[in-house]
């Protein structure tokens, strides 16, 4: 009988442990983001939410533009990364512009559902809509208040924007097109960093911001009024590919602490933080979301 439990033991030995149900190796999850400053700041976001989850992150943060990112998202070379309602609702999905958030949310949510096996999480509360920008000088000579004030003034002036904002849809080519007669002298495309600083040394005139660059107001720029309505809403909020939540639903859970905590003035401190102190976005991020208790 001894000899039987010794045999018993032994071979319990020499079999793998058994693994529990639902133990399975946590995914190394890849975190991506476009390359501007807020991008860089949300990307970090993103991985250190889901790091104090337990999980393991890749960052691929600051790869390129909107069509960049979203194609390793839709590749599956990204599992996640902040896209903004309004980019994904005419620049990814190509479909009308509409102004009410909740709209705009739902039928991104649906359709990335359906085309990309992606989900919209919460979005994190403010609205990175874009804004023409004018220094402050200029808005006072040529009384410029809203954008409907540029439609003679614009002839003579050089526009600056991002590469994309000059040819996307929801960009300059519609923004001419909905308010008739407005023209610019001249268009440039620049790196997004880049801008405000051509605005403030004259290498242009007027500008495409985003309206939670906290450099607008720490330059005295003027954003003009977008008075007929122009321009979605862009709130930003988590994109995550369907099979990474089947693996690791803990992934939406980590993200949504953040939903509705970052209002327009609050990413606009963070951005000039980074912009304008030339602090490393991943140390505010940090900063930020221990401040807020949403991790350790």
């Amino acid at each position: 009988m001894r000899s039987l439990r010794a045999f018993a033991l032994g071979l319990a030995l020499l079999l793998p442990l058994a693994v529990p149900a639902g133990a399975a190796e946590k995914p190394t999850v890849v975190v991506g983001s476009k390359g501007f400053t807020e991008q860089l700041l949300l990307g970090h976001m993103v991985a250190l939410l889901l790091e104090d989850t337990g999980l393991k992150v890749d960052r691929k943060i600051g790869l390129g533009g909107t069509a960049l990112v979203h194609q390793a998202l839709a590749s599956g070379q990204v599992d996640v990364y902040v896209e903004y309602t309004g980019t994904g609702l005419v620049t990814i999905l190509k479909e009308p512009v509409q102004s009410d958030p909740q709209k705009v949310y739902d039928i991104v949510q649906r359709l990335y559902k359906e085309r990309f096996k992606a989900a919209w999480l919460k979005p994190w509360g403010f609205n990175n809509t874009y804004a023409l920008v004018v220094r402050k000088d200029d808005a006072i000579r040529l009384k410029l208040t809203r954008i409907s004030d540029l439609i003679g003034p614009g002839g003579i002036m050089v526009f600056g924007a991002t590469q994309e904002f000059v040819v996307r849809p929801d960009g300059l080519p519609g923004l001419t097109k909905n308010y008739a007669g407005l023209a610019f002298k001249e268009a440039k495309g620049m790196a997004p960093d880049l801008i405000y600083d051509a605005l403030k040394n004259k290498q242009v005139d007027v500008i495409s911001g985003f309206a939670t660059e906290g450099r607008i107001p720490a330059m005295d720029f003027v954003v003009l009024q977008d008075d007929k309505g122009y321009f979605p809403p862009y709130f930003a909020a988590p994109v995550v590919r369907d099979d990474l939540l089947a693996r690791a639903p803990e992934v939406a859970e980590a993200l949504n602490r953040v939903a509705g905590r970052l209002d327009d003035g609050t990413m606009a401190k963070l951005n000039y933080e980074v912009a304008g102190k030339k602090r490393s976005p991943e140390e505010v991020a940090r900063e930020f979301l221990k401040a807020q208790r949403s991790i350790k």
